[in-house]
This record gives C-alpha cells, sequence and structure tokens, in this order.
C-alpha cells in the first residue's frame, strides 16, 4: 500500500461519490488483484455509509496514509455534495473483525435495497454483514427463475436467495443453516420485504446430521448451494461439498435445477463441474452466471462460481 497505490484508491473514490449508485454496490474491489497494492482493500456503498474493508494487517505506517487519506476524501467536495454520511474502517483481520467509525456515528444495524428488495444488515459487530454483494446476479436469476417452484436454499445465512425467490413467486422455500441467528434475520428480511412466511420454512439444523427432515420436505424444483469455503466444526469446502452433492437426486424433482456456488479463490468453476459430474451424474451443466462488473478479477476462475446444473432430460428417459 504504497502512496501511488493509495493515490489510485482517492482517486478512484472520488469518481465513485461523484455517482453514487441509488442501491447499495461495492466501489472498489481490490481482491480482485487489479489494482497493485491494494490487493486487501475493498469499499463498499451502503447507501449512505462507505465501508472500507482491510483483510491484511497493514505496517502503522501504512495505515496512517490510508487513514488520513480516508479523512481528506471525507472532508472533500466530492463527498460533502454526495449523500454519504458516514465512513467506516473494518479490519478483518482482527480476531473481532473491529469496525473504526471515522466520520458519523457508530450504526449497529441498517438497511440495504438491491433490485427493489430490502436487506436489514449489522455493523461493526460481525466480520460478515449479512448480505454478499458479489451474489447479485445470482439472486437477480433466483428471483427470475423461481415462479411457482419449491425452492431448497442451503447454508441460508441471512436468506438472500430466499427473499429474491419468494420475490419471485415462488411456492415455498426451505432455508436451512446451522445459524438460528442468521435466519432470524432472515425472517427480519422476509418482513421487511411484506412476504407471507406462511410461504417460507426456517430450518436451524447440521444439515449432514439432517438429511431426513431435508428430503422429506422435498421434492424440490430448485437447489441452492451456497457454503462457506470454510465454517469450523462444521464445513470444509473440498472435503464436505461433495457430501451435498451426491444428495441432490435425491432432493430434486424429476426436472429440477441446482444453483451451485464457491467464492473460494483457490478452486475454480472445474471443482464445481466434475463433483457434479461424479456425484450427480443425472445433472447436466449449463452455465455460469457473470459476476456483477464491480467485482473485476485478474483471473476469472478465482472470483465468485456460480453455475446453473439441471436435470438431464435423457437421464428422464
Amino acid at each position: 500500500m504504497n502512496p501511488e497505490a493509495l493515490q489510485t484508491l482517492h482517486t478512484h473514490l472520488l469518481a465513485a461519490l461523484a455517482s453514487v449508485p441509488e442501491e447499495t454496490r461495492r466501489l472498489f474491489h481490490g481482491r480482485g488483484r487489479c489494482w497493485p497494492g491494494l490487493e486487501q482493500i475493498t469499499v463498499d456503498w451502503l447507501q449512505g455509509v462507505v465501508l472500507v474493508s482491510l483483510f491484511k494487517a497493514p505496517e502503522p505506517a501504512q495505515l496512517e496514509s490510508l487513514t488520513s487519506m480516508l479523512l481528506a476524501l471525507a472532508a472533500s467536495l466530492a463527498w460533502q455534495q454526495s449523500p454519504a454520511h458516514t465512513l467506516a474502517m473494518q479490519h478483518r483481520y482482527l480476531p473481532q473483525s473491529l469496525t473504526e467509525w471515522l466520520v458519523g456515528e457508530p450504526i449497529d444495524e441498517w438497511t440495504l435495497t438491491e433490485g427493489g428488495l430490502h436487506y436489514r444488515i449489522d455493523l461493526g459487530k460481525k466480520q460478515n454483514n449479512g448480505l454478499f454483494l458479489d451474489m447479485r446476479y445470482g439472486r437477480d436469476w433466483v428471483r427470475a427463475n423461481a415462479r411457482g417452484k419449491r425452492v431448497l436454499n442451503l447454508f441460508a445465512y441471512t436468506c438472500g436467495f430466499s427473499v429474491a425467490a419468494i420475490a419471485g413467486g415462488a411456492r415455498h422455500v426451505v432455508n436451512l443453516d446451522m445459524s438460528r441467528a442468521a435466519l432470524s434475520r432472515g425472517r427480519d428480511n422476509h418482513r421487511l420485504n411484506g412476504h407471507d412466511l406462511g410461504q417460507v420454512s426456517f430450518l436451524g439444523h447440521d444439515l449432514f446430521k439432517s438429511w431426513g427432515k431435508v428430503i422429506n420436505s422435498g421434492p424440490y424444483d430448485l437447489v441452492i448451494i451456497d457454503p462457506p469455503t470454510f465454517q469450523k466444526g462444521s464445513f470444509l469446502l473440498t472435503k464436505d461439498y461433495q457430501r451435498v452433492l451426491r444428495r441432490l437426486p435425491e432432493l430434486l424433482s424429476a426436472d429440477g435445477s441446482v444453483l451451485a456456488c464457491s467464492n473460494d479463490p483457490a478452486t475454480g468453476p472445474d471443482f464445481l463441474i466434475d463433483g457434479v459430474t461424479r456425484e450427480a451424474p443425472g445433472l447436466a451443466f449449463e452455465r455460469r452466471l457473470d459476476n456483477p462488473p464491480e467485482f473485476p478479477d485478474a483471473d476469472p476462475a478465482c472470483g465468485l462460481k456460480a453455475l446453473l446444473f439441471r436435470v438431464s432430460q435423457a437421464d428422464n428417459g
């Protein structure tokens, strides 16, 4: 994070503030490795809140320079003429992901808008705020393809896919996640959008101990799999994803489809394609969804992978 890199970031953010989006968006995605020296920084526009996230501890002098640059940004004419009112810096590399409030008062909860839908997030309390912005096109696809379907949302977290599915006319969505707190926030998100909770189920269980409940609630016309890369004691992507994939034939309806996702930069799309071919050969790969343009990556294989599969008609005879 040398002075030249910081100047690049400053210039980028000044331009972003001149025309901030109406809805939440990423403003700067250093993790895509397109800007040397800024690989460990992201900046998000949270509709009035500018959130700078650091994923690796900078040298003290670098942190001081970054903080000075951000405070200068907040004093600029571009900031004053924008809707921005709060500037926060989250130290994601620390155990509690400490958040510093550089400008404005601390905010515990905030409501974001994406595609006209509303999502409540946490700020300053958790590593992840509750909505992964790189999955925007995935939520859009679910919303556009959910009408009349019974949907299973595995590793549901705060139920962003579920909100999108119900908004798109899904008949019913079953959400499963180990975190009951995350599912509670999922209920909040559905309520924010005026959804009928009678169309939504929330299962706070360990998936690998609850296959019976999940299968008995099926079959499903759409299964969404969006696990963490690693969750201590419960999920390791390279070992446990195949355990999910081999259950798909039991879960899917005769013309069912799957949205399988991975955000592990160390594994490319072939990890999922080969896994489905091996564990659920009755499914055919259709395509990989594009990632939003605000998430450029020097190597597209390292970015978010959101892949679509469908039960092969040949397999149905």
